[in-house]
């Protein structure tokens, strides 16, 4: 027991010498970051950021916890990531904007009949995620549709 004493004292002091050297460390630490950021404001390491002298985007908005998910997401142009239930939808919603672009009836009638089997696919699936709410298109109602929108084009040109 003694021994266990001698051995606790002996490396106090080595102890309590680095304690000093981390506090002194960590007491100068924010001198030396802004010495740092001092040098490389005037080396012009901050001159033409992207965003300089434009507000800050979403300030004052609720947080978002994955804001930068989805910023990434739509900076880097990120698909098929998402499960088949949530790209269903989203695809789903700007299904005849996609439709409209076509020219072909035929090719308008084959995506339409792929759109469906893919939501089919998806219902499905058992691999857990959010539920597939998105309804198939009935292909004949869509085309009709289609043709209806692309001849209210034609005039309007």
């Amino acid at each position: 027991m003694n021994d266990e004493h001698a051995d606790r004292t002996h490396a106090a002091p080595e102890h309590r010498g680095s304690e000093s050297a981390r506090d002194r460390r960590l007491e100068y630490q924010p001198l030396w970051v802004d010495l740092q950021v001092q040098r490389a404001i005037e080396r012009g390491e901050f001159d033409d950021l992207p965003g300089a002298g434009k507000p800050i985007e979403d300030l004052g908005t609720t947080h978002d916890p994955d804001w930068w998910l989805k910023r990434f997401i739509e900076r880097e142009q990120v698909t098929g990531v998402l499960p088949a239930a949530l790209s269903l939808r989203v695809e789903d919603a700007r299904l005849e904007e996609v439709l409209d672009a076509e020219s072909s009836e035929r090719r308008v009638q084959s995506m339409l009949e792929d759109f469906n089997a893919r939501v089919v696919a998806a219902r499905r699936q058992l691999q857990g995620g959010p539920p597939v709410i998105t309804p198939t298109r009935d292909v004949d109602a869509e085309t009709e549709a289609w043709r209806r929108r692309r001849g209210k084009r034609t005039l309007s040109t």
